[in-house]
Order: structure tokens, then C-alpha cells, then sequence
């Protein structure tokens, strides 16, 4: 009896509390689907890094930090009207390229590259901003002006797009510039690109390669041909590749257990708490600990398309979608690089590698994202 009398008494105040989680939710202008995918992608990659971190506590505490920091811009940024974002995106982006022009000026250099702008109490890559604000300054662009855009538009865009990306490429930052690139480009796609355009500029692509070659780097020249063919030199370009592949493979079905991974724990796998994480996953958890965070990426992409076909104007509409997309290139490159389907080009595992800048980013991205879909009704076309 007893027991009876409780049950309804124990649902009745689940309910109470669902119903207040749902208010705060819709206060702080927050998608509950989204935000707990975003979390437990999180709550991975802080399991993944500590372990791939040696066991060492405090680089898990820092990434702690910056999930902590990342989920705070995320809700700020929630609180932006559309209509406030889409008049701020076109001076993001100017800010962003001229934070680039000063990194290509007085920038500090590390390991070979001049990414970084000190100012003192904060050292960050301005390439990062751009992530953003290339995608957002397009949408902006096209909201007013006819789709599927014209040829005039389509230069002015091109401009737009290869102005921050030939900044970063210079840097050198190859993998930053190619994700700047496909954001632009996924609101072009997006706006409904004539087929006519998508083969001419197929063909351009195509074209450019000699070119591109021209003037890449030695180094980078190295990695596609190490993707070709990694055994060429097992020792030096294509160790990285290699020894992630020999971590994913034996790995197995089930994976070795936590902790016991041996390519990552005696430190044969190099970068194993950033951009090759994802070859510790395969080897301690193995293909179901991957299959289980890859569904957990595709449940964070899944909910923000969802949210870009609901946005009610064109800026909400080519903004959420090439912004969820991006995220999927984000998880897709690093999988495909550290598997070997890809050359590798130093992009991290989105929500998962070791860092901050990258985090901060992608959870910007998010709230712009829930900006759009709790306003969707008061969106004024």
C-alpha cells in the first residue's frame, strides 16, 4: 500500500521538475535535444583525454575548465537575437580579417607557424573567429538578394570566402583554411548553386591544383604524398599515420579497455590527446566505443538541420545549416586523417581533442543555433 501510495507521488514531482527544467530551458533561450547531445559528446572526450593524457588530472581539469567556459559563450551567445546576429556579421567578419592581418604582421610564431595574437591576459588563433564569421557575413549577404544567387553575387562572394582563407593558408594553417573555405561554401551550396556554377567551378578546382602545389609548403606537400602512400617513409612522414592505423586496428571489436591501450599509453601514437584522439577510442574502446560516439555526433547534426528547415528566413535558414554542417566536416576530416582516408592536415575531433580556442568556437556555433530555433515565431521575415 504504501508503495502505491508513493508512485504517484514520486511521478507527480518528476513532472513538477521536468516542467521547471523546460521553463529555465526556454528562459535561457536553450534546445534541451541539442545541449545533452553537446554534453555527452563532452563528457566523452573527457573520459577519452584523461586517459589519453597519460592519466594526468590536470589536463583533464583544464579541459574541464574550457567545457565550462565553452557551455558559458554558448548561453550568452543564446540570449542574440537573429535579427542582432545578422546585423553584427558583416562587422565580425571585418574584425576577424583584420585580427589576421595583425597575426600576418606581429603574430607570435610557434612551431614553425605564426597563428597566435598575444594581448597580454589572452593568446588565441584569430583563424578561429573566422570559422564563424565567413559563414555568417554569407548568409547575411544572400539574405536579401534573389536565389539561387547570380554570377555577380557568386564573385562577391568568392572574394569574401578566399580573403580569410589565404590569410590562414599563409600562416601556414592548411586544415583552418579549408574548414573556413567549406563553411563559406556551404552557404553558397545551401542558397540553391546552379548546376552551371557547380561545374564550372568544379572544373576551376581542378585547374588550381597544379597550382595550389605551386605554393604549398614542403611540408604539406609531404602529407599528401604520405597519404598516397604512408610506407613510404614509416620512420618519419607517415609514422603518424601508421602507428594510428595499427591503434584503431587492434583495437578490435570491444577495444583493449580503458587505459590500456598500448599504442597510446607508451606513447607510440603521437598527438594522442589532440588531433589523433580519435585512434584512442578505437584502440581502448574499439569500433563500438567509435560507432557509439559517432552516434552521438550525428544526434548533434541531426538536431541542427533540423533547427536550420525550421528558421523562418533566409540569414536563420543558410546560417544554422552551414554551421551544423561545418561541425559534421569538423568530425568527418579528423576521422577520415586519422584513419588514413584523408591526408592529415591537423583539424582536432570537435568537443573531444584537447583545447580551448576550438571549443570556445564550436560552442558559439551552438548557441547561434539556439538563438535561431527558440526565436523561430518572432522572426521577422
Amino acid at each position: 500500500m504504501r508503495a502505491e501510495i508513493a508512485g504517484p507521488g514520486y511521478s507527480s514531482r518528476a513532472q513538477r521538475t521536468l516542467t521547471l527544467s523546460g521553463r529555465v530551458l526556454q528562459a535561457l533561450h536553450l534546445d534541451g535535444p541539442l545541449l545533452l547531445a553537446v554534453l555527452a559528446v563532452c563528457t566523452a572526450g573527457l573520459v577519452v583525454l584523461f586517459s589519453a593524457a597519460g592519466e594526468d588530472i590536470g589536463v583533464a581539469l583544464r579541459q574541464a575548465v574550457r567545457v565550462g567556459l565553452g557551455l558559458a559563450v554558448l548561453v550568452t551567445v543564446a540570449q542574440v537575437p537573429p535579427r542582432v546576429l545578422r546585423a553584427v556579421a558583416p562587422w565580425l567578419y571585418a574584425v576577424g580579417v583584420l585580427l589576421l592581418v595583425a597575426v600576418a604582421l606581429t603574430g607570435d610564431i610557434a612551431m614553425g607557424a605564426r597563428r597566435w595574437l598575444d594581448l597580454g591576459f589572452v593568446r588565441f588563433q584569430p583563424s578561429e573567429i573566422m570559422k564563424i564569421a565567413v559563414p555568417l557575413a554569407c548568409a547575411w549577404f544572400l539574405h536579401d538578394r534573389p536565389l539561387p544567387p547570380g554570377f555577380g553575387t557568386l564573385v562577391v562572394l568568392a572574394v569574401a570566402i578566399l580573403v580569410p582563407v589565404l590569410l590562414i593558408a599563409e600562416q601556414p594553417d592548411l586544415g583552418t583554411a579549408l574548414l573556413v573555405a567549406a563553411g563559406g561554401g556551404l552557404v553558397v551550396l545551401l542558397a540553391g548553386l546552379q548546376l552551371r556554377f557547380i561545374l564550372g567551378l568544379g572544373a576551376l578546382l581542378g585547374a588550381a591544383v597544379p597550382v595550389a602545389w605551386h605554393f604549398m609548403h614542403d611540408y604539406q606537400r609531404q602529407r599528401v604524398l604520405t597519404f598516397l602512400n604512408p610506407q613510404e617513409d614509416p620512420l618519419g612522414a607517415g609514422y603518424h599515420t601508421i602507428q594510428s592505423q595499427i591503434a584503431i586496428g587492434s583495437g578490435g571489436l570491444f577495444g583493449k579497455g580503458y587505459m590500456n591501450g598500448s599504442q597510446a599509453q607508451l606513447e607510440f601514437l603521437p598527438e594522442r590527446s589532440t588531433d589523433f584522439i580519435f585512434a584512442v577510442i578505437g584502440e581502448e574502446w574499439g569500433l563500438v566505443g567509435l560507432a557509439v560516439l559517432i552516434f552521438l555526433y550525428l544526434l548533434v547534426i541531426a538536431r541542427g538541420l533540423y533547427m536550420a528547415v525550421q528558421a523562418q528566413d533566409t540569414f536563420s535558414r543558410l546560417a544554422a545549416g552551414a554551421l551544423t554542417l561545418l561541425f559534421a566536416v569538423y568530425m568527418f576530416v579528423n576521422a577520415g586523417m586519422v584513419a588514413g582516408l584523408l591526408p592529415v592536415v591537423g583539424v582536432p575531433l570537435p568537443l573531444v581533442s584537447y583545447g580551448g580556442t576550438s571549443m570556445v568556437t564550436l560552442m558559439a556555433g551552438f548557441g547561434i543555433l539556439m538563438s535561431i530555433h527558440s526565436r523561430r515565431r518572432l522572426v521577422a521575415t
